[in-house]
């Protein structure tokens, strides 16, 4: 039963980290004013996934 709360906690810290850091790179972008003008908070949220999902698989290929 702990293990099971360990990893809903490692899954939610997770997805908070990814909301977080999604998020102040958008605020940083839109500050600076290098956010094009089509573009809007899901088009970071994109390319944010994308950068996890090819950690996950770089991590995945040197173990």
């Amino acid at each position: 039963m702990n293990y099971s709360l360990e990893k809903f906690s490692e899954r939610l810290g997770y997805v908070f980290s990814y909301f977080l850091f999604t998020t102040v790179l958008f605020l940083v972008f839109s500050l600076l004013q290098k956010v094009p003008p089509s573009w809007n908070y899901s088009h970071f949220m994109v390319i944010t996934i994308g950068i996890a999902l090819l950690g996950s698989f770089i991590k995945r290929m040197l173990q």
